[in-house]
């Protein structure tokens, strides 16, 4: 649903909402309207039934007598067989590419009749899964692990409660095992967090301390936990779910609280991309937080010098609307800059069935959008198990929900290719992005081994081998 509105008066936060003879109103799309501008307004509506009539209505959270105008409405309705189609066609063409092999003898002739063996051995597109501390001990978890996944964050062993219990008392002995772990595996890794905006998350002892204290505090963590892990980290969530909390604005009485701890991190570690993390932006639409709150936020920090900003989308699902995500994204995709699915799960009021059903549906559009690059599910394995979602049992055996990841691990990888060059000496492939094993046999003989990579943005790519 694209529709275009304005108001001729002043800054409006507006909502769309739908109804149906059987469906009570449900927010579909929410944008911050300018005075003076043309605004564009996407959502998405997913229905579990047929639609015969419905209507739509437009909200302002600012109060009465604001005028409205809408231009340019459309509303495009598709099947669930069409959305997947859609999804597999985009697939294809953002996360696969061509390569065209070719063998040549010594004295550069092309060779005729070699059997090429392919397999993929690593994907480009970092999928992965939260670890906890048990993976430290735990074979078991670090074998499953290992087996799937290339991506990760610590769920709880990062944050300052874990680093700092008491003022002053530093305490890195368990982060420091899980990055050795991660490090030794080269598993890429994400920084969470630095500090949380949610005061219920900051260590108990630092809530109640007067300003200069706070702001003494906050730069001891800054300091230590980045100095620290310089390097270690893709990416580092600064001040986690800032959209939605305000704390060290208030205490410390600085408005730009928080957009000094991204210019110190991003001076002590400035490999790293600094990520504005939250949640309820992909998941619902509401009026506590939106797209364009982290459109401004991301301009924001890019105004002011942050020069490798990040875009993290928790994903806490209830019922996923592929439709409303797939708007939000192509909304923060225009700004350019890294979005990841960070902390992707499936309420826990759910069965275990409905949590797989729809962990696929949200894994499916996050894969498929061009604009995502990286996905991580919040399910770090515990002795008291898992926050929402797990995917296997405490003896790592999958669950249901498990088993879908596993489903689709295996789509989205390339399986083994055999053909035989022609007589240019060359055989042709599409397959996943990603990292390639390729062994070449003529005459029953194995003549070479070599790796390849499929890479993003390069067109059909031409790799020849020597023998």
């Amino acid at each position: 649903m694209d529709m275009v509105l304005t108001s001729p008066c002043f800054h409006i936060h507006c909502l769309i909402y739908y109804q149906t003879f059987t469906i009570a109103c449900q927010c579909e799309a929410t944008v911050l309207a300018k005075e003076g501008c043309w605004t564009f307004l996407k959502g998405g509506i997913f229905l579990s039934e047929p639609l015969n009539a419905s209507s739509l209505y437009f909200q302002s959270l600012n109060g009465q007598n604001v005028e409205i105008e809408i231009t340019s409405t459309s509303l495009q309705p598709f099947s669930h067989e069409q959305w997947r189609a859609n999804q597999e066609a985009i697939i294809d063409r953002e996360r696969k590419g061509e390569i065209t092999i070719t063998v040549r003898d010594q004295k550069g002739l092309p060779v005729k009749g070699a059997m090429v063996k392919v397999k993929q051995i690593s994907s480009a597109f970092p999928f992965g899964a939260a670890v906890s501390s048990m993976i430290i001990t735990d074979p078991r978890y670090q074998e499953w692990f290992k087996k799937r996944f290339s991506a990760t964050v610590f769920e709880n062993e990062l944050k300052w409660p874990s680093n700092e219990p008491h003022p002053g008392t530093l305490n890195y002995n368990t982060s420091d095992q899980m990055v050795y772990f991660v490090t030794k595996n080269k598993i890429m890794t994400r920084g969470h967090n630095v500090v949380w905006q949610d005061p219920t998350f900051a260590p108990s002892w630092a809530r109640n301390l007067t300003g200069p204290q706070l702001q003494q505090a906050v730069d001891r963590r800054i300091n230590s936990v980045v100095d620290r892990y310089r390097n270690k980290f893709i990416h580092w969530d600064v001040n986690n779910e800032l959209l939605h909390y305000d704390f060290y604005e208030k205490r410390l009485g600085n408005p730009n609280a928080s957009l000094d701890f991204y210019k110190k991190v991003q001076a002590k570690d400035p490999a790293a991309k600094l990520f504005v993390n939250d949640f309820k932006v992909v998941e619902e639409c509401g009026n506590t937080t939106n797209v364009d709150s982290f459109v401004y936020k991301i301009m924001e920090l890019k105004k002011n010098g942050i020069v490798a900003p990040g875009i993290g989308l928790e994903g806490h699902f209830n019922i996923p609307n592929p439709p409303y995500m797939r708007a939000v994204i192509d909304k923060l995709a225009t700004l350019g800059v890294p979005i990841w699915l960070t902390e992707v799960d499936i309420s826990s009021k759910y069965s275990k069935e409905e949590q797989a059903m729809y962990l696929e549906r949200v894994l499916r559009e996050g894969f498929s959008h061009p604009g995502v690059n990286g996905i991580i599910i919040w399910a770090g394995m515990s002795q008291k198990g898992c926050w929402n979602m797990c995917l296997t049992d405490l003896a790592f055996n999958n669950t249901v929900v498990g088993d879908v990841v596993d489903k689709l691990l295996k789509e989205w990888h390339t399986q083994k290719l055999r053909g035989i060059t022609d007589t240019n000496g060359s055989f042709s492939f599409k397959g996943f992005l990603g990292k390639y094993k390729v062994t070449v046999v003529h005459n029953n003989s194995l003549l070479i081994k070599e790796k390849v990579s499929l890479s993003k943005g390069i067109g059909h790519q031409h790799v020849i081998i020597q023998m």
